[in-house]
């Protein structure tokens, strides 16, 4: 995968803030606040107060203002969220419709968001109340050390994913889907849960697709992301992480699920065979 040297997005805002990062407890090491991260991203529950002992601690905000790239790191999000825009943008303009880029807040810790307070537990998540993805840069290390992804596309592929949230909320499709399942029960709304995740699992597929020539995306590229797909199924992590497999209880979808609806984008490039709410999954 070949990214430097190309466009960098001006939708980025760092938030990393100065010299801190996140305060860790006494006792809680590193590979255990990577686990708990890990467990809180996936199975979507909040286990900051493991962590912090009751209560998020915050990390200082940087100045708002126009943001200036200045490490490796933002350098890498921004030139993908940059790539994200272009295929969007291009692929919206297609169908006659306007698409409106989305923010990307990098921050460390902690920070504030128009969903609610936004931790490193929860791993990186679309909040379409500002329309901003938020991504604590650790996380990349969790997948390294925790996950064993490899290369710098499978983080692209997690970029993606998130951007695919924000073209579900472009058409109109999350608020469809908050609404039913505010209507439903538990069972019924991790199921849509399931098909939203895969939606937009297929959409970062679509996106890799349309990027795989000029970014040079190898064979290699392709296998790092279908891996990480795979590693991140809920069946994957129920078996690490309780030893047994909840089918009921899924959120995100199952390994092969997530492997099958990202190559399906990525065989294709048409986002319109993206449609996870129809039929079986």
């Amino acid at each position: 995968m070949q990214w430097r040297g190309r466009r960098q997005s001006s939708n980025i805002q760092d938030r990393r803030g100065g010299g801190g990062g996140m305060i860790r407890p006494a006792g809680f090491g590193g590979v255990g606040l990577l686990i708990v991260v890990l467990i809180g991203m996936f199975f979507g529950v909040d286990l900051t107060p493991l962590m912090t002992g009751g209560g998020p601690e915050v990390t200082r905000e940087a100045p708002s203002g126009p943001n200036q790239i200045d490490d490796a790191q933002e350098e890498f999000v921004s030139v993908i969220l940059a790539e994200n825009e272009d295929v969007w943008n291009a692929l919206f303009q297609q169908s006659s419709l306007e698409y409106a880029e989305p923010q990307l807040a990098l921050f460390t810790g902690a920070t504030s968001s128009a969903c609610g307070f936004a931790q490193s537990a929860m791993g990186p998540f679309y909040c379409p109340n500002d329309q901003t993805v938020f991504l604590d840069m650790d996380f990349f290390r969790v997948m390294e050390s925790q996950l064993g992804s490899r290369g710098d596309f499978a983080k692209a592929y997690v970029i993606a994913h998130e951007v695919g949230h924000h073209v579900q909320d472009e058409l109109g499709l999350l608020a469809q889907v908050n609404a039913q399942r505010s209507r439903m029960g538990e069972r019924q709304s991790n199921e849509l849960s399931v098909r939203t995740e895969l939606q937009a699992d297929c959409y970062a597929g679509v996106w890799a697709n349309s990027v795989r020539d000029r970014l040079q995306l190898t064979e290699d590229d392709i296998r790092s992301a279908l891996d990480t797909a795979a590693r991140i199924g809920d069946d994957a992590l129920q078996q690490a992480s309780q030893g047994r497999v909840v089918p009921d209880s899924f959120t995100h979808g199952t390994s092969e699920q997530r492997q099958a609806w990202f190559h399906r984008g990525f065989k294709t490039g048409d986002p319109d065979q993206c449609d996870t709410f129809s039929g079986r999954i």
